[in-house]
């Protein structure tokens, strides 16, 4: 079983501020102060997205979807700053529903959002439908009547695995992060809608990718997005397709990989006691450390991140 004060105690004594933060509002739904959320949204350019350099106004897709991450671990999302991010997101969607940084980033970005590469163009894809799924569940989520989220009824089809394909070698495991016309505003549209044409394009163009065996030709990363995303569209069966590949390769899963899995599924709504969530705690059990983090495929500076996703996952 996962150590969740160890891990706790771990993002107390090597987190920064924002960090712990971040483990306040996972743990106990605490407010940051004004102060602290206004230096968690430094930097945003006057399109409404983050730039991947610092002190730039060209704003990035990856990028902007990194920081989101780190806002909803401080219950923001819903705050000025991340709703201009996700219409900048919304409005950066390409004809054929995908996503792919600009042109002009081809020097700067990271390998896993080089503009030009169709496994980039599909991770980022599967990364701001995800968000944009997000967005508007919460939307939802807090219009709906009490109780409306608790008594959903599994599909059958999601709580039986489908056959056992295999992810085929090669892909790297993990990226370390309809046209649209203009920016939506809520007030326009059905609580929960405000995003809808986005992501149904977005999810179209996941779904056209989606291979026979339940993989993508890209980044492990696209599995669990997309199962999350298919998940909250209720397309169950595709989901499970994905989630076996999921399942087969979480025994080899970094820690990183796990906490991230488990941490997008369970924030769409999928039920702790799935068998892929069961099988990404018992693999992150396996590979806590003795001081209670978890460690960071991008190097021991990311570990308190890494360990702030397996306690989303967790808990």
């Amino acid at each position: 079983m996962v150590d969740l004060d160890a891990a706790i105690g771990f993002v107390v004594a090597h987190g920064d501020a924002v960090e712990r933060a971040r483990l306040s509002w996972l743990r106990a739904g605490a407010t940051p102060s004004p102060e602290l959320l206004d230096s968690a949204e430094v930097g945003q350019t006057p399109t409404g997205g983050w730039p991947a350099v610092w002190g730039t106004d060209l704003a990035s897709v990856d990028a902007t979807c990194f920081r989101l991450a780190e806002l909803d671990d401080l219950g923001a999302l819903g705050r000025p700053a991340a709703r201009r991010a996700l219409d900048w997101l919304a409005s950066r969607q390409q004809a054929d529903g995908g996503w792919e940084e600009d042109a002009a980033l081809a020097d700067d970005a990271p390998w896993w959002a080089r503009p030009g590469d169709p496994e980039a163009r599909l991770y980022l894809t599967a990364t701001v439908t995800f968000w944009l799924t997000v967005a508007d569940l919460d939307a939802a989520r807090a219009a709906a009547p009490p109780g409306r989220w608790s008594t959903h009824a599994p599909d059958p089809r999601w709580s039986a695995p489908p056959p056992d394909p295999r992810w085929p070698a090669g892909p790297p495991d993990q990226a370390t992060g309809s046209p649209h016309a203009g920016s939506p505003h809520a007030g326009d549209q059905l609580a929960g809608d405000t995003y809808a044409g986005a992501v149904q394009a977005g999810v179209r163009a996941l779904a056209g990718q989606l291979q026979p065996d339940g993989t993508f030709p890209s980044y492990l990363a696209v599995g669990w997005l997309s199962a999350a995303v298919f998940h909250q569209q209720e397309l169950f069966y595709e989901s499970a397709r994905i989630q076996v590949v999921l399942a087969d390769r979480m025994p080899k899963l970094s820690p990183a990989n796990a906490a991230s899995l488990a941490a997008a599924l369970r924030r769409v709504g999928v039920d702790e006691q799935h068998w892929t969530l069961v099988a990404a705690r018992r693999r992150l059990t396996e590979t806590q450390r003795s001081d209670g983090g978890w460690e960071s495929d991008d190097g021991h500076q990311f570990d308190v991140h890494t360990t702030l996703a397996a306690i989303r996952a967790c808990r």
